[in-house]
């Protein structure tokens, strides 16, 4: 029996996304973030996990999708991706969060090459999870070049 890798399912914009289970420390529900002046705006600002400041992002803005509001479902996703030098800490809000599940094959394919103009670089590949489209997430490449969070 061939061993699956699994991930966590994270629901944006009524997409389907997943990133590698690996890479998430936990799963939050909703709390006051501390905004930080002049920040980008796909930082939302941080928050206090357990006596460490961590910065969180918008997934649906670091995705260039249009912002929403906070709903009872909505998540901060902590993740540990890995920064330019370091190993970076973070949280990811996302709209809701699915499960921990693996995909129906291992095998995923890869992102369309429609465009030059298109950048795909955020995504691992494209997988299947009982026939609906997965967008697994190159979390490592969407946001470990983000050096400004590690020493924000």
């Amino acid at each position: 029996m061939p061993e699956h890798s699994q991930y966590v399912t994270l629901g944006v914009a009524g997409e389907l996304f997943a990133a590698p289970v690996s890479k998430v420390q936990e799963i939050l529900d909703m709390q006051p973030i501390a905004r930080l002046p002049r920040a980008p705006s796909n930082l939302l600002g941080m928050i206090d996990v357990r006596g460490q400041g961590v910065p969180v992002l918008d997934l649906r803005q670091t995705l260039g999708l249009p912002d929403a509001a906070d709903t009872e479902n909505t998540r901060i996703v902590v993740l540990t991706v890995n920064g330019p030098v370091d190993p970076v800490t973070l949280g990811l809000r996302a709209d809701r969060v699915y499960e921990v599940t693996v995909l129906d094959s291992d095998v995923l394919d890869p992102p369309p090459a429609v465009s030059a103009n298109w950048s795909n670089h955020c995504m691992l590949g494209i997988g299947r999870r009982n026939g609906a489209f997965v967008t697994v997430l190159d979390l490592d490449r969407l946001l470990g070049d983000m050096p400004d969070l590690a020493a924000a």
